[in-house]
């Protein structure tokens, strides 16, 4: 999903063109991704809390919100489950030029 997305947002081929890339770089731009990308559509189904929008969610969309959900929360005391689903909506946020 990274690759894709960094060629979908940037037109950088990572496996190719950026291996020369320096590692704060390839932070920077990452965190500059998009919403609309490969990458960030994924954290937004994965993260989305608002009941309205989970009502529109397709099958697929629910098995991929449900597999990160379970995945997240194996092993994980409720608290840390939350402060990990709190951290990730702070990066898409991010994504998103959304500050609070």
């Amino acid at each position: 999903m990274i690759v894709a997305s960094f060629q979908e947002q940037y037109g950088i081929r990572l496996r190719t063109e950026a291996a020369n890339m320096p590692w704060d770089e390839f932070v920077d731009l990452a965190a500059g991704l998009r919403p609309d990308t490969t990458l960030g559509r994924i954290v937004q189904i994965r993260t989305e809390t608002d009941e309205e929008m989970l009502k529109h969610y397709t099958p697929e969309m629910r098995k991929i919100r449900s597999d990160w959900q379970r995945k997240a929360a194996k092993g994980k005391t409720e608290k840390e489950t939350q402060d990990f689903i709190t951290s990730i909506q702070e990066v898409f946020k991010r994504m998103a030029g959304v500050r609070d």
